[in-house]
C-alpha cells in the first residue's frame, strides 16, 4: 500500500466519520486502487489511529459499494463494473423520473431561484478541474429538485442510492467532453421544471442518465480492455 494519501483531522467530526472520509475520497480519486486490499494494521499505521474506526469505515464503504469483503481474504476496493453501473442507474432513473414530476407541481419560486444559482456554480466549478468538488455542485443541484418534491420517503431513499452513485458519479465528470453537455441539460431541465412541464422533464432526467451510462460504460470497457 504506497498511497500517499493522509487523514485530515475535523474537530467537528468523530474519528471515525474523518476515517471514513478520508478512505471514501481515496477510494473515489483512485488512491486506493479496485481490487487493493484494505489491511486494517497498515492502514490504521498509515493515517495514526486504532484499528476500530478503520474496521466502522469499511463496514460503511462496503454499504456504499465502495468495498468488497472476500471470504478468507477479507477487504478489497470494488471494481466499476457495468452490472453494477446498470443496477444503480435503472433504479435512480425510475425515482428521479417521479422525483422531476412531483418537483413540477411543489416547487416554489424561491427553490427556483436556488436552481438557477447552484446551476451556475456547477459551471463555475468545472474550471476548477476539482472532480470532487465539481460532484458536490452536481449533488446539491440535483437535491434542491429532491427537497421539492416535499416526499420525504422519496427523499431518504434518493439519499441512499445518492451513496452509492457517487462513484459513478464522479467517474462521468472525470469526462471532461461531458461537462457542456451537462450544463446544457440543468438549464433545460430548469425551464421545463419552471413551466410545470412534466414530461419534458423527466425526458431531460432520463436522457441526463442515459448520457451518463453511456459514458462511463465506454469508460469501464476501456479500463478493462
Amino acid at each position: 500500500m504506497e498511497s500517499n494519501f493522509t487523514v485530515n483531522m475535523n474537530e467537528y467530526l468523530p474519528l471515525r466519520d474523518v476515517v471514513f472520509n478520508t478512505l471514501r475520497q481515496a477510494i473515489l480519486r483512485g488512491e486506493l486502487k479496485p481490487g487493493e486490499r484494505l489491511m486494517e494494521i497498515q492502514l490504521a499505521n498509515k493515517l495514526g489511529v486504532s484499528r476500530t474506526p478503520i474496521r466502522e469505515a469499511i463496514r460503511k464503504l462496503e454499504l456504499e459499494g465502495l468495498v468488497l469483503m472476500i471470504p478468507r481474504k477479507g477487504a478489497e476496493v470494488a471494481d466499476i463494473t457495468e452490472k453494477s453501473l446498470m443496477d444503480v442507474l435503472e433504479v435512480r432513473k425510475a425515482l428521479e423520473e417521479l422525483a422531476v414530476k412531483l418537483c413540477c407541481d411543489k416547487i416554489t419560486p424561491a427553490e427556483i431561484e436556488d436552481l438557477h444559482r447552484v446551476a451556475a456554480e456547477f459551471e463555475r466549478i468545472l474550471e476548477s478541474n476539482d472532480v470532487t468538488e465539481i460532484a458536490e455542485a452536481d449533488v446539491r443541484f440535483h437535491d434542491i429538485i429532491y427537497l421539492a418534491t416535499g416526499n420525504q420517503k422519496l427523499i431518504q431513499l434518493l439519499n441512499n442510492l445518492r451513496e452509492q452513485m457517487y462513484r459513478y458519479r464522479v467517474e462521468y465528470l472525470k469526462q471532461k467532453e461531458a461537462h457542456p453537455r451537462l450544463v446544457m441539460e440543468h438549464e433545460e431541465l430548469i425551464r421545463r421544471i419552471e413551466k410545470k412541464d412534466k414530461t419534458a422533464a423527466a425526458s431531460i432526467v432520463c436522457r441526463h442518465i442515459d448520457n451518463q451510462a453511456e459514458v462511463v460504460t465506454d469508460s469501464i470497457r476501456t479500463k478493462h480492455n
